[in-house]
């Protein structure tokens, strides 16, 4: 071999035995075999030699490339196999070692509740829908027999929002158009009348807003599952059966339950039901406020003027209405004293029910 192209193939060698990563690797094929190398400027060489020496010094500089080429190759498998050796001892897993155990979550104890109750009303042949939490004055209240001076549609008592409506009404009071958040889901009975044709069996779940005091028994924000029912010959017979159906899926049939008058002005007559305090089984607490009941489900048959208004003739057709509350519901279920904790989001008491939620229920007085 050429005297020169024996140090070339000696040095590059040398070197290549040295490298140990990848940039390294990379360098050296480009110094030596590159098409501005060592061995590309050796082939321009060729033609300033004596034709006689050009074919062997020619062949030499082929060999010698091809026997780089291939210890370049073998180089390169070589430090593929440690880096491989390496990403394998970082990134390697004990077997040995148990198995980490996937922690299943369970439903939050205000939707169990709307489940168990939305699936007997499903049974009770109900139609489930949903209705804007913004809500008109209008719907929220006018539509359903709430004139203007009725308290609850003070400024003190609902979240209005900021429109030019607000104080547009008589004496700066909020006019008709005016927006706010739904203090109840029962607007929903105006929106939905005059859409759907005769006979009505529709519940509405959903969150409703009000300006009140926060108590063990009260939140200014909470879910409501509002029910109407509308056709020939509805009496109250029908609705304390529809609600007895679902307060026994809810509560088991040994729950005790009151039925007794009250007022609401969406209603004719109204009808408060209320269950036993579980808590402290009628004695009186802080849950029950020392009555012994706990009001879970307001309801009455729907007022003339309320069907009127949904353009409903009420001599021809009557229908009941009621209004549930299964964040209440879930309080006296599971006895906890203070619904306030329902909203905390704190795990550590939210797991206590993990067991109680996840356990299957009889399915029993559902329909």
């Amino acid at each position: 071999m050429d005297p020169q192209l024996q140090t070339i193939s000696e040095k590059a060698l040398e070197e290549l035995e040295r490298i140990q990563d990848r940039p390294g690797l990379d360098a050296w094929r480009q110094l030596y075999l590159g098409r501005k190398g060592v061995l590309a400027e050796q082939l321009r060489r060729v033609g300033q030699l004596a034709p006689a020496a050009r074919p062997a010094y020619g062949r030499e500089v082929h060999a010698l490339q091809d026997r780089l080429e291939s210890a370049w190759e073998a180089r390169e498998v070589l430090l593929r196999r440690k880096e491989l050796a390496a990403q394998a001892r970082q990134e390697c897993v004990d077997i040995t070692l148990p198995g980490r155990q996937r922690r299943l979550g369970a439903y939050h104890p205000i939707t169990q509740v709307l489940r168990e109750m939305i699936e007997t009303f499903y049974a009770l042949g109900f139609q489930v829908w949903d209705g804007p939490e913004v809500e008109l004055d209008r719907y929220n209240f006018e539509l359903l027999n709430m004139p203007a001076h009725h308290p609850a549609r003070a400024m003190h008592d609902t979240f209005y929002l900021d429109t030019p409506e607000l104080r547009a009404g008589p004496s700066g009071a909020p006019a008709p158009g005016a927006l706010l958040l739904r203090t109840h889901t029962s607007p929903n009975q105006i929106r939905i009348m005059p859409q759907v044709g005769l006979p009505l069996r529709v519940v509405v779940p959903g969150r409703v807003y009000r300006y009140e005091q926060v108590d063990p028994s009260h939140n200014w924000m909470f879910y409501q599952v509002e029910g109407f029912v509308v056709d020939r010959g509805i009496t109250l017979a029908d609705l304390k059966g529809t609600i007895t159906a679902v307060l026994r899926r809810v509560f088991g049939r040994q729950v005790r339950l009151r039925f007794r008058c009250d007022y609401f002005p969406y209603v004719e007559p109204g009808v408060d039901t209320a269950v036993g305090c579980v808590l402290c089984q009628g004695a009186g607490c802080r849950l029950c406020g020392g009555t012994g009941w706990l009001e879970v489900m307001p309801a009455g048959m729907i007022h003339p003027q309320v069907l009127r208004n949904c353009g409903i003739d009420p001599d021809r057709y009557s229908g009941f209405a009621f209004g549930a509350g299964p964040d209440r519901i879930a309080a006296i279920r599971w006895q906890i004293e203070d619904i306030r904790h329902l909203y905390q989001n704190d795990l550590r008491f939210l797991q206590q029910f993990r067991a109680a939620l996840q356990r299957p229920r009889a399915k029993e007085g559902a329909a």
